[in-house]
């Protein structure tokens, strides 16, 4: 698609208030492949009066008219769904099979999971003598990153306008053409002029802008836990909702009752998916002593599969944050199994799929999140000890258990984690999405994303 040169605002494209733009970089071959502008709070203060002049009609609108609005959206994504994935690979660099399959088709599953939601979910209800309300928070600020750049939008735009809140949104500056072709989307599907607004711009400019901006009721944020941390602050001191989905260093337990290869493969291959760039991706594996050399060597077999098969990382700045970690991590006395620090390209962010074995719990790579291709494999005695490593972060967003089904859930009841992978469990758009402890506040997903977007009223006879 062709990069326009405004800001959504209102239903209409229009000129951005300065003239700084921000170059879109292919990291594949570090060709800058679009322009869009680098807006400023005055970009954004226009976009949230738009949203706040158009609360009150969308607020009111039947759920079903509502649902109707996310059903043509679907539609439209859908039948755009091959210019999405090449969008996509183009700007994060993805493979175009791994961009059509999950960065274009989950989207897509979860637009239409709000559609069918927004339609059937109780918004009224009797308790006694009272008649609960369950009613829009109001506008919503959405500050979205670059891992996965369509499904991030829509996991907090679709639910938003299902609850009858109307939107902002401020995409990450990596992956902002895909976002523009969100905005397309949506006027394609005629939600009204101001319910959803786009604004491109500059995490610390435009990001900031929108998370202090007075007229924003909620602030919903997905990145790092740093800024989740600056951006919670700065909701606390306005006394206003914030739902945070953070950082992770997911545990993936395998039990002695495993089935050891397919737990490593799988394990594996969820590690080098979209490069690594993913927070809930199973970082750390866990497995038990008399089986862990055998383990380390089918994944050093598994993540050799995958040098000509994983794209390349965001951009320069994160090549070297990964490639810094994998350093960390030899000078810390881990066993180096696959890959390592040095590029495996002359040209583009490519960093080595990489494993390493003797990985001990209080290690910088057993510890900070890596956001890339990096697997660390660490040895426990017991089932105890692999519950104390599995809980031993300061994150709890995602994790994985392998082993006999009985063994596993109840060990999955002790993690500290909002999400735990059965046996390789599959994704399912309704259920709820999000962490423990400095993982996030709030979830998304399902009836319980749906829910961060509402605000309770009671009316007592």
């Amino acid at each position: 698609m062709k990069a326009h040169d405004g800001m959504y605002i209102d239903g209409a494209w229009r000129p951005a208030v300065g003239t700084d733009t921000i170059e879109v970089v292919n990291p594949v071959d570090e060709q800058v492949v679009g322009r869009v502008p680098a807006g400023t709070a005055a970009d954004v203060d226009d976009a949230v009066r738009a949203a706040r002049a158009a609360f009150p009609a969308w607020a009111a609108t039947p759920p079903a008219e509502r649902a109707a609005r996310l059903t043509a959206l679907r539609d439209v994504l859908a039948a755009r769904k091959d210019e999405i994935a090449e969008t996509v690979t183009t700007e994060l660099g993805s493979p175009l099979k791994f961009s059509q399959n999950v960065h274009a088709a989950v989207p897509i599953a979860v637009a239409g999971s709000y559609a069918e939601l927004a339609a059937t979910h109780a918004f009224e209800e009797k308790a006694g003598n009272s008649t609960i309300r369950l009613e829009p928070v109001g506008v919503v600020g959405a500050i979205t990153p670059w891992n996965y750049p369509l499904h991030q939008i829509v996991a907090k735009v679709a639910p938003a306008l299902a609850a009858g809140c109307t939107v902002v949104l401020k995409p990450a500056e990596d992956t902002p053409l895909v976002a523009q072709l969100f905005a397309e989307a949506v006027h394609e599907a005629g939600l009204p002029a101001g319910v959803f607004n786009l604004v491109t711009g500059l995490g610390p400019v435009a990001g900031q802008a929108l998370a202090e901006h007075p007229d924003v009721d909620l602030v919903s944020f997905t990145g790092s836990t740093a800024v989740g941390r600056q951006i919670g602050a700065t909701a606390g001191a306005a006394i206003k909702r914030v739902a945070l989905e953070l950082g992770g260093k997911s545990a993936n337990v395998v039990l002695p009752s495993a089935d050891l290869a397919k737990a490593v493969n799988v394990g594996v291959a969820n590690v080098m998916s979209n490069s690594g760039q993913t927070c809930s991706a199973w970082t750390r594996m866990l497995v038990h002593r008399d089986q862990y050399e055998e383990a380390v060597s089918l994944a050093a077999e598994a993540a050799a599969k995958y040098g000509e098969r994983i794209g390349p990382v965001v951009n320069a700045k994160q090549q070297a944050r990964v490639r810094g970690y994998i350093e960390k991590g030899i000078a810390e006395g881990a066993r180096l199994v696959a890959g390592g620090p040095e590029s495996p390209r002359e040209q583009g962010y490519f960093v080595s799929p990489t494993v390493f074995a003797d990985v001990t719990p209080e290690m910088t790579i057993a510890q900070e999140e890596i956001f890339g291709p990096v697997l660390s494999i660490l040895r426990y005695e017991d089932e105890e000890d692999a519950l104390r490593i599995a809980n031993g972060t300061v994150y709890g967003l995602a994790g994985a258990v392998w082993g006999d089904e009985a063994e596993a859930v109840a060990f999955a009841h002790r993690m500290q984690t909002g999400q735990v992978d059965i046996n390789g469990g599959r994704f399912n758009p309704l259920a709820p999405f999000g962490g423990y402890k400095q993982s996030g506040v709030g979830r998304e997903l399902g009836t319980h994303g749906l829910a961060e977007y509402l605000q309770t009223k009671s009316l007592q006879f």
